[in-house]
């Protein structure tokens, strides 16, 4: 993906940053450094934003020239999306967000030594680090009755580590903090200087739920680099790998979700219906989150009658099934007094926090990549995107169960019009230090992937901004005004990711 492209001395960002947003008609979708001194002899910080009515990107680069400051003028005063961006940046490159109102670390913790920033170029993977030590300071909440309750950052369940503190007065939640980033694996280091084609495998393992999701982001962004044309029947057949796995998602999120308060009905129906779906990918591609399918210029492997078949005998049968599913939970009382006027986001807060997906579209914000700003062979197909706006946990379920709704009709027209011809094309040769990025619609929402080449079709600089990126500050505006047990169904509701963060 393209778009304007405006490049400014970093003074101006600020400014800049505004007059692009127009009055908040396009929004902030991701915002990063790039160490480019053996370039140019400049950081940059860049920015993009995007309008869904326009259709359309716009990217900021703000320029920090060698002797300035290391500094740039905060845009979370003007836009509250911004706000883990800029601290990221402070952790990783050492660039202070001149007025930010919260920079006490984000992805670096307290053993992390000060002043040693492993995304600057000159931090190579010999560098020694010691063993710093620091505080991390939490805002206390005080008055009468207030207590602290700490959670993790070890769970009793299977889930990654992440920390939340609740200050509570009884059961009520009057304040949520939430520590993440403890097992950050540095993807977006370990892939410079590497091939493309190497890379790939990199950017397929961010996440296993979201596999499909981030490997067609990546191989879109080096697409755009090489100006490749995919061929019509492997845009296809990606589209149909991107719904399956984002009908699993939700079917096993319905599930998940119904564990958050214990209806173990629910829970059962909701396994069972995502491993029948999960066989079926291991069927089709010898893996069950579809990995190795997608690859630079194409799909690797086609579908035959008998997978046509076994795919529509599979959702034929899950189509009733999931339906009962529902009527279970849509008329059973005591399910619904748990979900309705739960976990609340007003619609103001999602779009403020630049909020994408399931969550966004629950809390009234119309947005879909696969329909804004399509690709693959989404512009040539027809589908509903739910959109719900009373913001709470029901209607995060409900979002889900029309989207599988959806997914399973897309899956349908993708089986009735695949056209022939070839499976993958050649990627021409791609330009030292061009960029482009890609943007697709996860289960849980938009990811967008960014790339800088290197020489020799290497990469410089790798950015990934998962949907769960912008999501996870949502859910401390969600939780407060709520009671602590309620805090799971919530959590689940929003079906947040932690490997995702930790890339």
């Amino acid at each position: 993906m393209t778009g304007t492209f405006q490049k400014i001395p970093v003074a101006t960002l600020r400014a800049s940053a505004t007059l692009a947003s127009r009055g908040g008609q396009y929004r902030l979708s991701a915002m990063f450094a790039n160490d480019e001194r053996k370039i140019n002899g400049c950081f940059a910080i860049y920015t993009i934003f995007s309008s869904k009515e326009e259709g359309a990107f716009k990217t900021i680069k703000a320029i920090i020239k060698q002797g300035e400051p290391l500094e740039f003028p905060s845009l979370t005063p003007i836009m509250a999306a911004a706000a883990w961006y800029e601290r990221e940046i402070h952790d990783l490159f050492g660039l202070t967000p001149v007025g930010h109102p919260d920079l006490r670390p984000l992805v670096l913790h307290e053993n992390w030594p000060r002043g040693l920033y492993p995304l600057r170029k000159d931090f190579t993977p010999d560098t020694s680090v010691p063993e710093g030590v620091s505080e991390y300071l939490v805002p206390p909440v005080q008055g009468e009755g207030v207590f602290e309750v700490p959670v993790g950052p070890i769970h009793a369940g299977i889930i990654e580590p992440g920390h939340f503190r609740f200050s509570q007065a009884g059961e009520n939640i009057i304040n949520i903090e939430a520590k993440l980033f403890f097992t950050h694996r540095g993807i977006e280091k370990a892939v410079e200087g590497l091939p493309f084609t190497t890379a790939l495998y990199q950017a397929e393992r961010i996440c296993g739920a979201c596999s499909v999701a981030n490997t067609l982001a990546f191989v879109q962004t080096v697409e755009t680099l090489a100006a490749a044309e995919v061929p019509a029947r492997a845009e296809c057949l990606r589209v149909l790998a991107a719904e399956l796995e984002r009908l699993y998602n939700h079917v096993g999120d319905i599930g998940n979700l119904c564990a958050g308060l214990g209806f173990a009905p629910g829970i059962s129906h909701g396994s069972r219906l995502k491993e029948q779906l999960m066989r079926l990918n291991e069927r089709l591609t010898g893996n069950r989150f579809l990995r190795g399918w997608i690859c630079l210029g194409g799909v690797t492997m086609d579908i035959t009658r008998d997978m046509i078949y076994d795919i529509k005998q599979t959702l034929s049968e899950l189509t009733g099934d999931f339906a009962g599913v529902m009527g279970l939970l849509r008329n059973n009382d005591a399910f619904l007094d748990r979900v309705n006027n739960t976990g609340l986001l007003p619609q103001q807060a999602a779009v403020d926090l630049g909020v994408v997906g399931v969550a966004a579209r629950a809390s009234g914000v119309d947005g879909d990549v696969r329909r804004d700003f399509p690709y693959a062979a989404y512009r040539r197909l027809s589908f509903s995107v739910p959109v719900y706006t009373s913001g709470d946990v029901a209607a995060r379920l409900w979002v889900r169960a029309d989207e599988a709704v959806e997914s399973i009709k897309i899956i349908g027209q993708i089986l009735e019009g695949l056209p022939g011809g070839k499976l993958t094309s050649e990627l021409p040769p791609i330009s030292a230090y061009s960029t482009a990025f890609g943007m697709t619609e996860s289960a849980r929402g938009s990811n967008l992937h960014w790339l800088m080449a290197g020489e020799n079709s290497t990469i410089y600089r790798y950015v990934v901004r998962s949907a769960s990126y912008p999501n996870w500050p949502a859910l401390t505006v969600a939780a407060p005004g709520n009671i602590i047990p309620d805090f799971p169904l919530i959590n689940k509701s929003f079906e947040l990711c932690y490997a995702c963060l930790d890339r």
